[in-house]
């Protein structure tokens, strides 16, 4: 658990400081690199994508994950998670920083995604459970503490809320560790990846670049689908 810590503690500091500090960069710097950062998550996300052993399997979980979440209106309870969170500022401070809901919400959703989702956050919280080696959720913390100082500046406080399903997930990797890694082979791990790196592109495209809205938390659950689909194929040799 100590990387989930240190990684929660980099998001904070860097939320803080861009909300404090942040006004003092130009807008037009803030822009760029906003920019800048949507560009990268997109091709890292193609990356991730390209290391698939099976995009067809891919495609079906993330059909099918997709369909689960939006019957299940993930985006909604997220949204509705964020509104919560955005009301409890707005009542129990004097700060200007929980009044706009909207723009509090889109904070929240895009540094949770941001932040939770990828190859890193997923196997670095393994590799902390199994050998409490927790250099990968360092570096992370390194990046989402860089990230958030520009999102905070742009988006606000709702930043710092992310922290908390961050916690409970990498958290909770963390602790099921062994267990997950006696059950899932690199196939499965590959199809989780490739997924998440579908996941950072729409991410890239629907908050950061803004090219068009896209209800990324709908696919949340391909991100289990996939890698049952792979176990599938690998016991039944389909």
């Amino acid at each position: 658990m100590i990387g989930t810590i240190i990684n929660v503690a980099g998001i904070l500091v860097g939320t803080f400081f861009g909300l404090f500090f942040g006004k003092r960069i130009n807008e037009q710097i803030r822009n760029t690199i906003i920019s800048g950062i949507g560009i990268f998550t997109l091709f890292l996300g193609l990356s991730m994508f390209l290391k698939s052993e099976d995009s067809v399997v891919c495609l079906i979980g993330l059909v099918i994950g997709t369909i689960i979440g939006e019957l299940t209106n993930i985006e909604r309870g997220l949204e509705n998670l964020g509104g919560w969170f955005q009301s409890f500022v707005d009542k129990n401070t004097r700060s200007d920083y929980g009044k706009d809901r909207q723009k509090f919400i889109q904070a929240f959703l895009t540094a949770t995604m941001l932040f939770a989702i990828g190859p890193v956050s997923i196997l670095g919280s393994i590799q902390d459970g199994l050998t409490g080696d927790y250099q990968l959720l360092l570096i992370k913390s390194i990046l989402d503490g860089v990230t958030s100082i520009v999102f905070a500046t742009t988006m606000g406080i709702g930043v710092a809320f992310s922290v908390i399903p961050i916690f409970i997930y990498q958290g909770s990797i963390t602790l099921l560790a062994e267990q997950a890694q006696s059950i899932m082979n690199d196939s499965m791990i590959a199809g989780m990846t490739a997924v998440g790196g579908v996941m950072l592109g729409a991410i890239a495209i629907s908050s950061l670049l803004n090219i068009k809205k896209i209800r990324v938390s709908s696919m949340i659950p391909a991100l289990f689908i996939t890698p049952f689909l792979f176990w599938i194929t690998t016991h039944f040799n389909f």
